[in-house]
């Protein structure tokens, strides 16, 4: 695929490879890409990466997002197969904390984060907590949150939860830090290398798709990078622009290709 899914102007999912399936919402509406509430996104088996700043973004937009959060100003950066987070903890004008940590999968495919280092004001937490008498639940409300949970000291994500639509459902089975990016594999498939891939489309086949005033029965149809030495950046919230902005050709089995540039190429400045 080689493919970045835009789940908001600065959210972006890397998707080296995806099989699954489309799946309405509604029992009387077919998938439709005017509506992200319409599907969702049922993975078999996948390979997505999300890089730091990504996932800094969401974790501050969505996870932590409310006003009244524990946690703010979230950064991450990647070091030596680890994340490293700093940011505020909410207590009064706020404590400057950081915290290493190692990402794996729980057996359930959400992703667990493991603290191997923390500090708060360049004091250990640990040390904190025991003097307080305080547990990462109590530190962490996570009714002011979204997507998150706590076992023991160990922060618990839920991606299906945590995110933005469209909705992706799907069991992580592995996790890894590989350069600047947190990889995902979900299902049996084999990670590779970001960027490895060099097919930049997106395939629909089968079931009833619609899209503008268009209705697909038995669909097939391929959204293709009209430019594939980059990967392929797709808007879903702006796919009409990229649609506009490109072409396209009916096959000889009577599906469509649709050949579309980048989205950041066609993007004015303005746009969200």
């Amino acid at each position: 695929m080689n493919v970045d899914i835009r789940l908001d102007p600065e959210l972006k999912l890397h998707i080296l490879h995806l099989k699954g399936k489309f799946l309405p919402t509604r029992q009387d509406a077919p998938p439709t890409f005017d509506d992200k509430l319409s599907y969702i996104v049922d993975i078999d088996s996948a390979v997505v990466s999300v890089s730091t700043a990504s996932m800094a973004h969401a974790m501050n937009a969505y996870v932590f997002g409310e006003p009244d959060a524990p946690l703010k100003n979230l950064k991450l950066t990647a070091n030596d197969g680890r994340i490293k987070q700093e940011g505020t903890i909410r207590k009064g004008i706020g404590i400057p904390f950081e915290m290493v940590t190692e990402l794996s999968a729980t057996p359930d495919g959400k992703i667990r984060i493991h603290p191997v280092k923390m500090a708060a004001a360049h004091v250990p937490v640990k040390k904190l907590m025991r003097l307080f008498g305080l547990d990462m639940a109590k530190l962490i409300n996570t009714r002011k949150t979204k997507g998150i949970a706590i076992d023991e000291n160990d922060i618990i994500l839920d991606p299906e939860v945590m995110l933005p639509p469209p909705k992706m459902w799907g069991k992580i089975t592995s996790i890894s830090v590989e350069g600047d990016d947190i990889v995902q594999t979900f299902g049996a498939a084999q990670p590779e290398a970001p960027g490895r891939s060099k097919s930049n489309f997106m395939a629909y086949r089968g079931g009833v798709l619609r899209f503008g005033k268009l209705t697909m029965r038995d669909a097939d149809l391929r959204l293709i990078d009209a430019d594939p030495r980059d990967p392929f950046d797709f808007y879903p919230d702006r796919y009409q622009q990229q649609l506009v902005a490109g072409y396209s050709k009916t096959t000889a089995a009577g599906g469509l290709d649709v050949f579309m540039p980048d989205y950041h190429k066609i993007a004015k400045p303005d746009s969200k």
